[in-house]
């Protein structure tokens, strides 16, 4: 049996909420197995500004999107109209992709207003013919109406089409051409995915100007964000929480604390090659460990990113260097970084509870146990352990 898949379009720029939550809204509806996201090249109906990212910009954006959105189920972003020249016409993608997906069930999903001008598109009935159609709109009682109405005169033009007309409760009422004005304005980045907020600002896309080295605390989060997985932004933003908490039990100031976390981890995933060559362009000496161990190697680039390209202060970067592994006298920010990666809410391991408890009533006693357990892990795993990890361990106990 072929799977379910939603073929979702557009010119994505920038991609925000309301493409992000129609998305997963209306594959739960429709119990799709898989999404693809299709930028378009030149839409038909429309023409590109003048400030538009580029293809690869926006491909790169709305990958983004295509992250979060496979936690919940399949994603992917394909560049088929991207590389083909002219008008990104929907009928050719969907012959594409019915040769590339001969038994599986398309349903290609779309917004109002592409749905109420259907009629008008190249070759509307060829396209009912290759793929499901099914358009999403708010949840009120006058667009439902309306997405009727339209389903209803689509039907009778095209009777063997299977044709949804969706109110969607989570979609977001805002517009790729409004989020451009806003952020040419200097208005932030409400309506986008963080990530892609971050992408824009690093890229200075769409007349943003950000300085790197001045941001304020929502645009770090977001530049942060948009260096790394998905799946590791709910850790990030749990160590932000806890090194606040920790802070405040143990008399740090907050706001050093809420930077070194949010920029811990930011190069968490960049390749092997990507690290040495941040250490080669900041002057990086790599122990032997270290240059081994390319997950040693993320918390020293990431100091030097927060201090070259960020403009954190000396302590802000030390607690990002020292977050792995440790160092023997290391200073209460740092001791907090270490401690709120450690126990932050999302992790969950056994002993996770006491020591969480246990940082709250004797932070030193705590840095030691944490670092026991990692030395016991690595020992069970047959891995070597970091000497300055076994340096703090014996800071600590006093030997």
């Amino acid at each position: 049996m072929g799977k379910k898949i939603g073929i979702y379009g557009g010119t994505f720029d920038p991609p925000h909420l309301g493409h992000m939550r129609a998305a997963r809204e209306t594959a739960a509806r429709l119990k799709l197995d898989e999404i693809l996201l299709v930028p378009a090249r030149l839409p038909p109906h429309k023409q590109l500004p003048e400030d538009a990212g580029t293809p690869e910009q926006r491909l790169e954006m709305i990958g983004y999107i295509a992250d979060a959105l496979s936690l919940d189920l399949p994603c992917r972003v394909l560049d088929l109209e991207l590389k083909r020249q002219g008008p990104s016409y929907t009928v050719d993608t969907l012959r594409e992709l019915r040769r590339a997906h001969p038994d599986d069930e398309l349903w290609l999903l779309m917004g109002t207003d592409m749905f109420l001008s259907f009629q008008d598109w190249r070759e509307p009935e060829q396209i009912a013919e290759l793929a499901h159609l099914c358009a999403f709109g708010r949840h009120d009682a006058d667009k439902g109406a309306i997405l009727s109405r339209q389903r209803e005169r689509l039907q009778a033009l095209y009777p063997h089409a299977e044709i949804r007309a969706l109110t969607l409760r989570s979609l977001v009422d805002v517009s790729s051409t409004d989020l451009r004005h806003r952020l040419r304005e200097g208005e932030g980045g409400g309506g986008l995915w963080p990530p892609v907020y971050g992408y824009i600002l690093r890229n200075r896309l769409y007349g943003t100007a950000a300085d790197m080295k001045r941001l304020e605390l929502p645009e770090l989060r977001a530049v942060s964000q948009s260096m790394i997985k998905a799946k590791r932004i709910a850790h990030v933003l749990g160590t932000e929480e806890e090194a606040v908490r920790l802070a405040k039990r143990w008399g740090a100031e907050e706001l050093p604390a809420r930077r070194a976390a949010i920029l811990h981890d930011c190069t968490k995933y960049y390749t092997a090659a990507e690290q040495l060559q941040l250490c080669e362009k900041y002057g990086i000496v790599l122990d032997t460990l270290e240059r081994e161990l390319v997950k040693l190697q993320h918390a020293l680039t990431a100091a030097a990113l927060a201090e070259h390209v960020f403009g954190e202060p000396p302590e802000v970067c030390r607690a990002i260097r020292w977050h792995t592994t440790g160092r023997a006298d290391m200073s209460l920010l740092e001791k907090i970084i270490y401690m709120a990666d450690y126990i932050e809410p999302n992790r969950d391991f056994d002993g996770v509870e006491g020591l969480r408890e246990l940082a709250y009533r004797d932070l030193d006693a705590a840095i030691l146990a944490g670092l026991e357990m990692t030395v016991e892990e690595m020992n069970e795993r047959g891995l070597p352990v970091h000497g300055k990890t076994l340096e703090a361990v014996a800071f600590l106990r006093g030997v």
